[in-house]
């Protein structure tokens, strides 16, 4: 069994200020611990206040919520898998449900992007999930795998085994809704079947984490899920004292 992720997706939140005083607390109740990964993904303004406050504790990654597909060039506002590496991330959100739906981000893009991380020294961390009309169609199975495979496209298997998945169903996204630990089980054993397809046996080494209104409450039984290995967290790692109790779980 692999050791846990815990991914903290602050989005909009937290600027330089608020983060400092946020990761003064949850380093006060989370110990260096080596039987899990705790990563965080602040908004971009906020990276390196968080790298600052973490400099004496390797135990714990930080990362971009998106990047550019392109090395550099004239894309006012957006920012280089490169520049992210050279200010100190070490990995990189890709296709969160918000980009795809809110910004229009398509599986094309998600692949670039994945590849830019690669070459960049990033690892991606890549997320698929369904909406809930799509849900409701019965086409989840077809637009997770769709949104996998398009994912990796670009990258080699080698690269591809060093990557991170995340599951999140997009109608349990910010609503309250939560997939149930069976709910999230048959799409994890179904990411891990695609995986292991690819890569065979190293495609079980992948980590695949869950994300959607996943809190303190309901992170044990998610846990515990077949081929749940981790957690991508919204609103619950906006309170120190609330994510540094799920990162403990």
């Amino acid at each position: 069994m692999q050791r846990p992720v815990f991914a903290a997706n602050w989005k909009m939140n937290h600027g330089p200020s608020d983060a400092r005083a946020f990761m003064r607390s949850f380093l006060a109740h989370f110990a260096r611990r080596t039987d899990r990964q705790v990563i965080f993904f602040p908004p971009a303004v906020t990276l390196t206040t968080v790298l600052e406050m973490i400099k004496e504790r390797q135990d714990i990654l930080v990362g971009v919520q998106n990047i550019h597909w392109e090395d550099k060039g004239a894309f006012t506002g957006e920012l280089s898998a490169g520049m992210a590496r050279d200010a100190g991330a070490t990995v990189a959100l890709v296709g969160h449900s918000e980009r795809r739906n809110i910004f229009g981000e398509t599986d094309e893009q998600t692949g670039l992007k994945v590849a830019a991380a690669v070459r960049a020294g990033l690892t991606p961390m890549l997320c698929v999930g369904e909406t809930l009309e799509e849900r409701e169609q019965g086409r989840t199975e077809q637009v997770v795998l769709r949104q996998l495979r398009a994912g990796i496209a670009n990258i080699d298997p080698h690269h591809v085994a060093t990557t991170l998945v995340a599951y999140e169903p997009v109608w349990a996204i910010g609503t309250g809704r939560t997939a149930t630990p069976d709910d999230a089980g048959v799409i994890h054993v179904l990411i891990r079947q695609e995986l292991v397809g690819l890569l065979g046996e190293r495609g079980n080494a992948i980590p695949i984490c869950y994300g959607g209104s996943a809190n303190r409450g309901n992170a044990s039984a998610l846990l515990a899920a077949p081929e749940v290995d981790g957690l991508l967290v919204g609103g619950a790692s906006l309170d120190a004292e609330g994510w540094s109790s799920i990162v403990r779980t």
